[in-house]
């Protein structure tokens, strides 16, 4: 596709994976809102893209609803939706509640359910759309301690495929990135601490892959890709 003049909307857009993301799409000229949880990092992100920000949690279903509407409102149409936002939790399953699993699934799935859902109607409507949804390498093996946040990214491919299948008829693509590490704070904030190294990916590697991808002439399109490092050891 053409991504010069192209509408993106980003979510977990103000740091990390989605900050790359949205920094790279606008290189490319694309139109780009960031979407999350706190201000201050989206204004510094839309300020340094010429771009926008909304406010919102993408599992609240009227923060969904009303970010997809202000974009289109905005911009008359939307192209790009970029499902990131998410956030991890590794623990033994014994030592897991209840709380923790339905917290993360609000915004890993539930909240993916919902940008994806308002932006297919978008795509419907215009007959064309390309919906990136942010998995991980934990969504093709499971592993201790990751209950939640494997399981919900194995429910984002899941899904993906039941929404690759029922969109395809209407020239909307759909693509799950499959991350492996990353050197952000995802880790960290997940609790595991992890080596900074500078072998290990960086948010850039994922967001060229997806520029890559998107790139590709609109009669074809990648299903799923994973993106390693060469050589992390």
């Amino acid at each position: 596709m053409e991504l010069n003049g192209a509408v993106a909307l980003v979510t977990g857009g103000g740091s990390g994976i989605g900050r790359a993301i949205a920094e790279a799409l606008a290189g490319e000229g694309a139109r780009v809102t960031v979407m999350g949880r706190r201000e201050e990092p989206l204004r510094e992100v839309a300020d340094g893209i010429d771009g926008k920000w909304i406010v919102g949690d993408v599992g609240n279903e009227e923060d969904a609803i009303g970010a997809v509407r202000s974009v289109v409102s905005e911009h008359g149409r939307l192209d790009i939706l970029v499902n990131n936002a998410g956030y991890g939790l590794f623990k033994p399953l014994v030592e897991m509640s209840l709380a923790e699993l339905e917290g993360l699934y609000r915004t890993n799935v539930f909240g993916a359910f919902l940008m994806a859902r308002e932006a297919a109607k978008q795509f419907i409507a215009q007959g064309s759309g390309e919906l990136i949804n942010i998995a991980s390498t934990s969504s093709q093996r499971g592993s201790a301690t990751r209950t939640a946040y494997g399981s919900s990214k194995f429910a984002l491919r899941g899904m993906s495929e039941c929404w690759r299948d029922e969109l395809r008829r209407h020239n909307v693509r759909v693509m799950i990135v499959n991350p492996s590490e990353v050197m952000t704070e995802f880790a960290a904030k997940a609790g595991e601490e992890r080596a900074r190294s500078e072998k290990k990916l960086r948010p850039e590697e994922i967001a060229d892959a997806i520029i890559g991808a998107l790139k590709i002439d609109h009669r074809g399109f990648v299903p799923e890709f994973s993106v390693f490092a060469t050589n992390p050891f």
